[in-house]
């Protein structure tokens, strides 16, 4: 039987400026997090049919806090649900380099801390390069052995061959580091491409849990 793969509820929880205030870890906890303005809020919006539920910015590092979002919770059916977290970008943002450490640390400690947090989907943007702090972060996630996942955005913006290369050539990337490379997602928010793969493996992991 098909995975039920659709977000019937998404609800704003709150915003957390420390991993010790988040709410209970009672439930499943995905993380998205990428470099500034890699189209975070845009695809949260996408996964979750809400347009405006993760605020949008044109300004990198728009998201400064832990931002909660309740999918699927449903008391009547006794359906815990889980939470899809929002996490502040990295790498370039018009703030002070003082609020830049305090935004890293307060990221690193909720990844390592966070005793529900099931797996981290990184975000990657399909059009460019690889960058090296997109590289740096995910070798930190292995060094902390956080399970993660590679999100390729903005997939719409280029051919698919150009897109495929793209993702090609960052996962070569990545083998300079890693014997075995993750699961990963090609997506677009314009066109809702990888919705559903992405949220089937999100339930299909659940179920297992």
């Amino acid at each position: 039987m098909a995975i039920q793969s659709h977000v019937h509820s998404a609800v704003f929880t709150g915003s957390f400026p420390k991993v010790e205030d988040c709410p209970q870890p009672d439930r499943p906890e995905y993380a998205f997090i990428g470099r500034s303005n890699v189209g975070k809020s845009s695809l949260i919006n996408m996964l979750t049919g809400q347009r405006k539920l993760a605020k949008t910015s044109g300004t990198p590092g728009k998201t400064q806090l832990l931002n909660f979002f309740l999918i699927n919770h449903d008391p009547d059916k006794k359906e815990k649900g889980w939470y899809l977290v929002d996490l502040p970008g990295y790498g370039y943002a018009k703030v002070s380099k003082t609020n830049r450490k305090k935004w890293q640390q307060m990221i690193r400690r909720y990844l390592v801390l966070r005793e529900s947090l099931t797996a981290v989907f990184v975000l990657i943007d399909a059009r460019i390069a690889p960058q090296e702090n997109d590289l740096e972060f995910i070798n930190w996630l292995g060094e902390q052995q956080v399970p993660f996942l590679l999100v390729f955005t903005k997939a719409d913006k280029l051919k698919p061959k150009e897109a495929e290369a793209n993702i090609d050539t960052f996962l070569e990337a990545m083998k300079e580091s890693w014997a075995e490379l993750p699961p990963h997602f090609v997506t677009s928010a314009v066109k809702g491409l990888g919705r559903d793969t992405l949220l089937d493996y999100i339930a299909e992991v659940n179920q297992q849990l």
